[in-house]
C-alpha cells in the first residue's frame, strides 16, 4: 500500500485512514457529515494525490488525445482544462479525466482515476501509434483540494496570481507557498468552488506548501477533510464516480454525458455511440430521492410499481446538506422522466422514491 507525501500528518491529526486504490488515505476526519459541511459553507482540503497524471507532449500528443478521448481537446488555449472521458472499442468508458493544455498543440497533461492508472497508462500506450512522447509523473505529483465558498480567498495571500478570479477550468503556474512550478486549476469534485493544486514534492515542498495553507487559513475555520465526504460532496452534484456510475459497460450517452461527447471529430467507438444516439438508449443514469425512510446502496434492484426489476442503484447516500436519501442508478428508458415513481428494494422492503435532477434539490 502506497503513502502519499502527507499521509504522516493526515495520521497526526488523528484521521481515520484506510486503503483506497492502492493508497492508505484518509477516509475522515471529524465526522462525515461535519467535514462535508466545512465544505459547503466555507474552505476544506483534501488529499487527492492518489489521482494519476500523464503528460502527452510532441507533435502527435494532440492527435493522440482527440482519438482516444470524446470531447474536443482541439479547442483548448493554454491555461484551459476540460472534462472528456475515454472510450472502449464497444462504446463503453475507460475512465473520465480532466484534460490540461500545458502548451497549445504541444503539451498535455491528463489527471486520471486512481484505481485506473495503469489500466489507461496501457490504453494510451496501446493506441500511441505516432509515438507522442508519453510521462507517468503519477508517483511524483501531489495533489491537493482544496473547495469550498472561501477557499480562494483563504489561499489568495499565499500567491501573486489571480485565483480570485481565475475562470471555472482555467489554471496557472507559478509561485504558491514559496513553491515554484505550482499548478493551480479553478476545478473540483464537489460542486463548492475553490482550486485543485498540483505540484512536485522537491525539497519539502509538500510539508511546505500543507502547513502554509493550515496556517493561513486555520484563522477562518479551513479543515482537513476525508474521501469519505468527498463522496457525499460529489454525490449531491450528481457527479459520477468512475466503478460505481460509470465503468467499461456503459456509454456516455446512457451516463448522461453527451455534453462531453463531440461527433465532429473522429474517436474510439464514435459510430457505436452515433448508432446508439440515432436509435435512441434504453437505459438512462437518473437522480432520485426516497420518498420513505431507508438508504439505497450501490447495487441495490430498482423496480417498478408491480416489483419487476427496471434497474439498479449506482451510488446512494444519506445527503448531508439535504437531510434525506438520495441515489442514482441506471434504469429502464421509460422510467426515466422526471418524477417518475420508482422503488428501491433495501433488505427485503420495496421503498418508494422518485426521478429528480440534477444537482440535487
Amino acid at each position: 500500500m502506497k503513502n502519499t507525501s502527507f499521509t504522516n500528518m493526515h495520521i497526526a491529526l488523528g484521521a481515520k485512514m484506510a486503503e483506497f486504490a492502492g493508497c492508505n488515505m484518509p477516509i475522515s476526519y471529524a465526522g462525515i457529515n461535519e467535514e462535508h459541511h466545512t465544505v459547503r459553507t466555507n474552505a476544506g482540503v483534501f488529499d487527492v494525490s492518489h489521482m494519476g497524471e500523464f503528460i502527452v507532449k510532441g507533435e502527435h500528443a494532440l492527435e493522440l488525445i482527440q482519438r482516444l478521448t470524446t470531447n474536443d481537446a482541439s479547442k483548448l488555449k493554454k491555461g484551459q482544462a476540460q472534462y472528456s472521458c475515454f472510450t472502449n472499442d464497444k462504446g463503453g468508458i475507460v475512465d473520465d479525466l480532466l484534460v490540461y493544455c500545458i502548451e497549445e498543440n504541444k503539451v498535455y497533461m491528463l489527471v486520471v482515476n486512481a484505481s485506473n492508472i495503469e489500466k489507461d497508462w496501457n490504453w494510451l500506450t496501446l493506441h500511441n501509434t505516432n509515438k507522442a512522447e508519453m510521462h507517468n509523473i503519477s508517483d511524483k505529483t501531489c495533489l491537493l483540494a482544496i473547495q469550498g465558498p472561501n477557499a480562494t480567498k483563504i489561499l489568495q495571500p499565499l500567491t501573486a496570481i489571480n485565483i480570485l478570479n481565475l475562470k471555472y477550468y482555467t489554471f496557472e503556474k507559478g509561485l504558491f507557498a514559496g513553491v515554484e512550478n505550482v499548478l493551480i486549476s479553478a476545478t473540483g469534485y464537489t460542486g463548492a468552488g475553490g482550486v485543485e493544486i498540483y505540484f512536485e514534492d522537491k525539497d519539502g515542498a509538500a510539508e511546505k506548501i500543507w502547513n502554509a495553507i493550515f496556517k493561513i487559513g486555520h484563522p477562518d475555520g479551513l479543515k482537513p477533510i476525508g474521501l469519505a465526504a468527498r463522496d457525499t460532496l460529489r454525490l449531491e452534484m450528481g457527479y459520477c464516480l468512475y466503478g460505481n456510475d460509470i465503468d467499461d459497460t456503459t456509454t456516455p450517452l446512457e451516463a448522461g454525458l453527451g455534453w462531453i461527447t463531440k461527433f465532429t471529430k473522429e474517436f474510439t467507438s464514435k459510430d457505436i455511440l452515433e448508432k446508439q444516439k440515432a436509435e435512441g438508449i434504453t437505459r438512462k443514469l437518473i437522480g432520485f430521492e426516497m420518498m420513505e425512510k431507508g438508504i439505497p446502496r450501490h447495487n441495490y434492484d430498482i423496480k417498478d410499481f408491480e416489483g419487476e426489476v427496471i434497474g439498479r442503484v449506482t451510488s446512494g447516500t444519506q445527503s448531508p446538506s439535504l437531510k434525506k436519501a438520495i441515489g442514482m442508478g441506471y434504469v429502464d428508458i421509460n422510467y426515466s422522466n422526471l418524477d417518475t415513481s420508482i422503488y428501491i428494494r433495501v433488505r427485503d422492503k420495496l421503498l418508494q422514491a422518485r426521478v429528480v435532477k440534477f444537482p440535487f434539490s
